[in-house]
């Protein structure tokens, strides 16, 4: 079948890895992230559009300088070309997933850690998962 249609709630937040590459089309990718407490993505920029939605936990999303609390149900869209970076300021895993758009990394990669993905430095290949 193409395309992706499971529950990316249960997904995202039974997700442990820093990163996991979950489905890649030609134009769009899906992601599901967790960040330990304290932990980031890293201050970071794209030349893509970029969407988050918080699932689990709670945090701080900076887009451009701009702080802003985020939690279970926030969204927070990153328009291409906007430095940003989310945060998990709680005491538990923040679970999240991201779309990228075009797809931003490899398809099927897993990344356990943030460590692990800092030093893998793939980018997507053109390769989608059909």
């Amino acid at each position: 079948m193409k395309g992706f249609i499971q529950n990316i709630e249960d997904i995202a937040i039974k997700n442990e890895d820093f990163r996991q590459v979950l489905y890649t089309a030609k134009n769009c990718q899906l992601v599901v992230m967790a960040l330990k407490p304290k932990e980031e993505i890293g201050m970071e920029v794209h030349k893509l559009d970029q969407f988050f939605r918080v699932e689990e936990g709670t945090g701080e999303a900076i887009l451009d300088g701009i702080h802003r609390t985020i939690s279970a149900g926030f969204a927070v869209l990153v328009p291409a070309g906007t430095n940003h970076n989310i945060i998990n300021t709680g005491s538990f895993p923040m679970k999240l997933y991201t779309l990228y758009s075009p797809p931003n990394h490899k398809d099927g990669i897993v990344h356990h850690t943030r460590v692990e993905a800092e030093k893998d430095n793939e980018h997507f290949d053109g390769k989608t998962t059909e």
